[in-house]
């Protein structure tokens, strides 16, 4: 069945040239198979620009439409590579090229590659992330601390301060592709010859070159050499919390923006306290005659200082008492967390004469 290529990219057979072109690109960028689009409509709306788009095909299509089985590198007949460059070949025969490789020109023909492009150059100088781990203390998560630690990694060359070339030295345009980081590569499908620009093989994207490339880095910009970080750990810091220490990780390649570090925060297990988000707790034991008559009792706090605590008459083992305002310090700085005492009361298991005669009375008195 003859193809109707005007109905195939919905113009009207007096259409102008401009109207057809974007006619096209409208229909490319809703059926291109790398958006999801469907890759036979993509095919046949490539097939119908392709004759179209061309005046003596759209002229010869106009007189004898989609059947004329013309000869030779001007007609529909058999696929070829006509006198303008184009690759072209009869409706529905099957042409050489790869979706992917038409996607990524159709991206560089309407713009949706340059950005990409650029993100790409400019990544790939970015230094690396940095990840460490540090431990400390409950006490120093309560009140916050300084940090020392070596890390060996990469820092910006001394001797030619990133630039990757040795002082004194000229640094060179890039022959290959006149300072502009890219070149061109030139791709002929059944569309027509395609100008695609890629990353330079020779300066690697940077635009230029060294004359004489750095004798400390080897043009690279860098060196690796063992460094002393300190940070300061904020108070209220919370075990497995990671700290970013923006820039502070590996320098970028020739002048790139460094890379991140990482801090991740472990903390002690601690020999009194257990730690669940800013709250602390910590049991105590206490005799049968202060929870059966009451009393005062001594727990330890995180600042290293005592509180009594008020025992009420009759206190069950497993009470649990709360006191404000004695946890960790909040990360954000605004107040504290609370403690939890839990009591135990201590069964004894060697008793002096004296008091087990004091608690046979106790026992005939029914307690």
């Amino acid at each position: 069945m003859a193809k109707d290529y005007y109905k195939i990219l919905g113009v009207e057979k007096g259409a102008t040239a401009d109207d057809i072109k974007k006619a096209y690109r409208n229909l490319a960028h809703k059926y291109h198979p790398d958006k999801g689009g469907d890759a036979e409509k993509f095919k046949e709306i490539n097939e119908a620009y392709q004759i179209l788009s061309d005046k003596d095909r759209r002229s010869q299509y106009d007189q004898f439409g989609s059947a004329f089985q013309g000869q030779g590198p001007g007609g529909f007949g058999q696929a070829g590579m006509g006198q303008d460059g184009w690759f072209w070949g009869r409706p529905g025969a099957e042409f050489d090229v790869q979706f992917d490789d038409l996607g990524s020109m159709v991206e560089e023909m309407f713009g949706f590659g340059g950005q990409q492009q650029q993100r790409k150059r400019r990544d790939s100088k970015r230094g690396k992330d940095i990840h460490v781990d540090v431990e400390v203390t409950l006490e120093e998560a309560f009140m916050g601390t300084n940090k020392e630690f070596a890390v060996a990694k990469h820092n910006v060359c001394p001797r030619c301060e990133g630039k990757g070339a040795e002082p004194g030295t000229k640094i060179n345009e890039c022959f290959s592709c006149r300072g502009t980081g890219q070149v061109q590569q030139i791709k002929r499908t059944f569309l027509g010859s395609f100008t695609q620009y890629t990353v330079c093989p020779e300066c690697r994207g940077e635009g230029y070159r060294p004359e004489k490339p750095c004798n400390v880095c080897h043009g690279e910009g860098r060196v690796k050499e063992e460094e002393t970080i300190k940070i300061s750990i904020p108070a209220g810091v919370d075990n497995n919390q990671v700290i970013k220490l923006e820039q502070r990780g590996e320098a970028g390649r020739k002048g790139g923006r460094p890379g991140d570090m990482f801090v991740r925060i472990f903390i002690k297990a601690h020999p009194v306290f257990a730690r669940k988000g800013d709250d602390l707790y910590v049991e105590r034991k206490i005799g049968m005659a202060l929870a059966t008559l009451g009393g005062e009792l001594e727990v330890p706090t995180i600042e290293s200082k005592e509180i009594v605590l008020k025992i009420p008459a009759g206190t069950e083992a497993g009470k649990v008492f709360r006191v404000s305002g004695k946890g960790i310090t909040r990360f954000n700085g605004f107040g504290r967390g609370n403690m939890y005492v839990t009591v135990e009361i201590a069964v004894p298991k060697k008793l002096s004469k004296k008091q087990k005669d004091l608690l046979e009375q106790l026992k005939r008195e029914g307690l």
